[in-house]
């Protein structure tokens, strides 16, 4: 099996694993989409349980504090939401495997998986809520987390031959790990940067970025698929926050909050796929998008690869200190959240070399596909498109 490119090795090797990754993203689009029909099902995962404690603060056990906050966030999706079925991995302190979780969220048909943790680093001072997608690990520190999670596994027996020869205490076993998830990735960073949002700007919670690594937990998902560290149990004061009743249940309202903003995005983008469905098979001929007061031909449109650096729910003006010696930036409005782009190439391969580049200077930069003014699925992309 294989799981992450060093980034000198990804660009030497991107053109002769177009075609895997194109395999990888046919494997994954057989899964749940959740613009097909909305949001219905969901999967919420406690992290550890049992005999794996997870990590451990001065007084507080990781396992514990994130089945408090998962089960105080599903109680919240119940009574809120009728149309929305919860399912958790655990509700009680037992150990599951990791492929476990994923199989529950997968032979579920859950629109979308979450996954909760507790973070811990061997400096007291660091403090503050990271939520994470699958994908390329961009730092030293990204790579810390995942290593720490993933080394559950040896909990399980014959995890090596189970998880085809990975080993969670080695760097050369991350290689490709970010393909299998890029069919679902748009979605699943959607849905991060609301958490953060929310943790920031309602739960005045230090909010340290969506961040993208290798979590064997998110690894076989096929749905758009999140794991949120809420906070450090190695800093004493958000320890002694994350232990009270009322601070896991902050932390659970801001992810509701999050969610509700990301269920409504996405059952209004089904109603509106559905309603051009509609007109399409009426009359093809006069499908058209429309778009800041632009008709584009959707159907003759061209589809590009861009390299997308941040995204904001607020406009993001081009003299900001963030787009400093960048030339080129556009700007897409994408469900009122603003997506800030680099480049414009038609062939997937430039774009990988391009992003390669970019990401020099803003290292959780990634790919998306347009196609008129609409942002499209990368797996769809890739199968209209000729590589």
């Amino acid at each position: 099996m294989l799981f992450i490119f060093k980034s000198t090795f990804f660009r030497t090797y991107a053109l002769a694993y177009v075609t895997l990754f194109v395999f990888l993203l046919n494997f994954h689009a057989n899964g749940q989409t959740p613009e097909g029909n909305g949001i219905h099902k969901i999967v919420i995962d406690p992290g550890h349980g049992g005999g794996d404690p997870g990590t451990l603060g001065s007084k507080t056990r990781e396992k514990d504090i994130a089945l408090s906050i998962a089960l105080k966030l599903g109680n919240l999706i119940k009574n809120n939401y009728q149309d929305v079925e919860v399912i958790f991995t655990r509700k009680d302190d037992k150990f599951v495997a990791l492929d476990e979780r994923t199989t529950i969220a997968n032979a579920s048909k859950a629109d979308l998986f979450i996954s909760i943790h507790c973070n811990s680093n061997p400096n007291k001072s660091p403090y503050g809520t990271e939520t994470y997608v699958l994908g390329l690990h961009k730092s030293e520190d990204n790579l810390d987390v995942a290593m720490r999670e993933n080394a559950v596994i040896t909990y399980e027996k014959d995890y090596s031959s189970k998880y085809e020869g990975y080993d969670p205490k080695s760097t050369e076993s991350y290689i490709i790990f970010t393909l299998m998830q890029n069919a679902h990735l748009d979605q699943s960073l959607r849905f991060a940067n609301l958490v953060e949002t929310e943790f920031r700007e309602h739960t005045s919670r230090h909010d340290r970025g969506v961040k993208q690594a290798g979590f064997l937990v998110l690894w076989k998902s096929s749905m758009p698929s999140v794991l949120i560290e809420t906070g450090f149990l190695s800093n004493i004061k958000e320890e002694a926050f994350l232990a009270t009743e009322s601070g896991q249940e902050s932390i659970a309202a801001s992810i509701f909050k999050a969610f509700g903003d990301y269920k409504r995005s996405i059952d209004n983008q089904s109603l509106i796929s559905a309603n051009l469905q509609f007109t399409k098979e009426k009359d093809t001929a006069n499908l058209r998008l429309k778009k800041q007061n632009t008709d584009v031909d959707y159907e003759k449109a061209d589809i590009v690869f861009k390299v997308q650096i941040t995204s904001s729910r607020k406009k993001i003006p081009v003299t900001s200190k963030i787009f400093k010696n960048i030339k080129g930036v556009d700007e897409i409005d994408y469900d009122g959240i603003y997506k800030y782009t680099l480049g414009s190439k038609k062939k997937y391969a430039e774009i990988v070399e391009f992003c390669q580049q970019i990401r020099k200077q803003f290292p959780d930069a990634f790919i998306i596909a347009v196609k008129g003014n609409k942002i499209i699925p990368l797996d769809i992309a890739l199968k209209e498109i000729s590589i």
